[in-house]
């Protein structure tokens, strides 16, 4: 009984503590413009990086006319399609396999995260 009360203390404090967040895809847009050096989401073009048109439900290292690196294309292959808890994850790039050891620092902020998340999804109806 007292492990129950202590459960369910503590899923309560977990619920609390975390909010979820609103996205904003005008927001976002505006966060995208650092994402713009290297990624276009309203046309479905490549540059620096590969286009995020339709991003969303796609395959990881599969865009066509893109040649990504080698750890990009093996979390294809495993399985890692873009949905939102994996560009929330890929929107900080570590250096950590991922394939994403280009030297851009990412997005550190959840909320501007989020709102990116929002505004790519305009693209990828």
């Amino acid at each position: 009984m007292r492990a129950i009360a202590l459960f369910i203390a503590s899923a309560a404090t977990i619920f609390i503590a975390s909010p979820s967040r609103a996205q904003d895809a005008a927001a976002g847009e505006k966060v995208f413009t650092k994402c713009k050096v290297c990624h276009i989401a309203d046309q479905d073009q490549n540059k620096v990086g590969p286009s995020l048109h339709g991003v969303i439900g796609r395959t990881a290292g599969t865009h066509p006319g893109f040649t990504f690196s080698p750890a990009m294309i093996e979390a294809g292959k495993s399985g890692i399609k873009w949905d939102e808890p994996t560009l929330t994850k890929y929107s900080r790039p570590q250096g950590d396999g991922q394939g994403d050891e280009d030297g851009v620092p990412g997005l550190k902020n959840d909320q501007d995260v989020a709102n990116v998340i929002a505004y790519l999804k305009q693209f990828s109806k």
